[in-house]
């Protein structure tokens, strides 16, 4: 039998920690609380389908497409581009969730399926539908409905809102989507400045020996999130500017013939670099994650 495909994250470094990527149909909860970095963790998914051939559904509800697509340029993320090509929005407004899980969403579902073509699903924010309800188990009909519906289509991957009260690791009401999941990563922020100040950790990934670290990630624009999966080796050369440091590693790239979209992403990357410290480091994750080796 051959061996199932796994489907990449589009987030540097986070495949070395779940075996390559995400399982075909599987749901993938991020749960985050403000400021952590959910929705570019989404839009990075959707935006490694699409530049890869595949289709993308962002199913928003709450802020609308444009609204989605302005936050992603300010990202360095170009979906106008693919707007209405290869990327489509289901823009979901009003509360009567349960209506539009259980008729509205199977059709348009069966309609998209119908063309066979991968596609990548996120939803964005889940938070209202665990709201729409206080009943516990009308919550996990409708969040169980809405997971099997989409896993039609191929990987879901939907954002929480976290509020959790002191004391909670995590808050009582993402429990339930958590549990319903395939797979869960919590983010966290720590404001103490530097350069890795935001953490991930999988709670749960299934059929997957997954890391069990606590994973500091940055956010580069242009490229976007990019964890560091495990310490990296970073030369010792002093005097060496931040603008060299891009020139090599673009020349390096395009050497060992990464793909232009790669290459383009570095560009972004080195436009809007301000941090005062070496982009060494997430350039090293981005180039293994690339599956390019730089020479010593």
């Amino acid at each position: 039998m051959a061996e199932t495909q796994k489907i990449p994250s589009g987030i540097p470094g986070l495949d070395d920690l779940i075996e390559g990527g995400y399982w075909p149909r599987s749901t993938i909860v991020i749960l985050g609380s403000s400021g952590t970095g959910k929705s570019t963790f989404a839009i990075q998914f959707l935006m490694e389908g699409i530049e890869n051939g595949e289709q993308a559904l962002y199913v928003t509800l709450e802020e609308p497409p444009e609204q989605i697509m302005r936050e992603a340029d300010l990202m360095g993320f170009d979906m106008r581009k693919y707007y209405e090509k290869s990327l489509f929005f289901i823009h979901l407004k009003g509360k009567n969730f349960k209506k539009m899980i259980e008729e509205q969403l199977p059709q348009l579902v069966k309609a998209r399926a119908d063309y066979n073509i991968s596609t990548r699903v996120v939803i964005d924010p889940m938070t209202p539908v665990i709201w729409a309800t206080q009943d516990k188990l009308e919550q996990r009909e409708l969040i169980g409905k809405l997971f099997y519906t989409l896993k039609e289509l191929g990987v879901v991957l939907c954002t929480v809102e976290e509020h959790a009260r002191p004391g909670e690791t995590i808050g009582e009401d993402v429990l339930l989507p958590i549990y319903l999941s395939d797979g869960a990563i919590h983010l966290e922020y720590y404001p103490i400045g530097g350069a890795f100040n935001r953490t991930l950790k999988l709670i749960k990934m299934r059929g997957v020996h997954h890391g069990e670290g606590v994973y500091p990630y940055l956010f580069a624009r242009g490229m976007g999130i990019v964890v560091r999966a495990s310490r990296v080796q970073i030369p010792e050369e002093q005097g060496r500017s931040h603008a060299r440091v891009f020139d090599d590693a673009i020349r390096t790239a395009e050497a060992l013939k990464a793909a232009p979209r790669v290459v383009e992403k570095i560009r972004r990357m080195q436009k809007s670099w301000d941090y005062d410290y070496s982009p060494e480091e997430a350039l090293q994750i981005i180039f293994s994650s690339y599956g390019l080796k730089r020479g010593s």
